[in-house]
């Protein structure tokens, strides 16, 4: 049996039926190594992005989700647009109840950049949040 090809870059974003539809649960990705470059010098830029999203039907498959960042490596994107493309590209293809997308954009010239981009479908009222205490060795009071 021949090896998989390797996998390429793609805008292509894949999703799958939302196992449990009908509850709100949070989805969270953590892509830590993002990298595009500044379309205006060319030198790379590179951020950590954070995915909170609540499903509706679809899900996002994860290798495409990989892959569709990836393909941002060789491209020149302010950090603002790229971050909004990206939120809506999602939204696109899964039409999410909630989507917040997070980018932080580590240090170039002494400062940071953090781009916070967030979708909700229309009609969607999200529950009262629980709050629940903190166990003892998260709240560093136990040792």
């Amino acid at each position: 049996m021949p090896p998989n090809p390797p996998s390429r870059p793609s805008k292509e974003i894949h999703v799958f039926p939302n196992p449990a539809p009908e509850r709100d649960y949070v989805i969270q990705f953590q892509i830590p190594e993002f990298t595009c470059h500044c379309p205006l010098t060319g030198q790379p830029d590179f951020a950590h992005f954070t995915i909170d999203m609540i499903a509706d039907e679809y899900c996002v498959e994860l290798k495409s989700l990989k892959m569709y960042f990836w393909s941002y490596r060789d491209e020149g994107a302010f950090h603002e647009k790229v971050t909004n493309t990206i939120l809506e590209d999602i939204v696109k293809v899964t039409n999410p109840r909630f989507i917040r997308i997070t980018a932080k954009w580590y240090v170039r010239g002494g400062i940071y950049t953090n781009v916070v981009a967030e979708h909700r479908k229309k009609g969607w009222k999200p529950l009262p949040a629980v709050d629940l205490p903190a166990h003892g060795f998260e709240s560093g009071l136990l040792r």
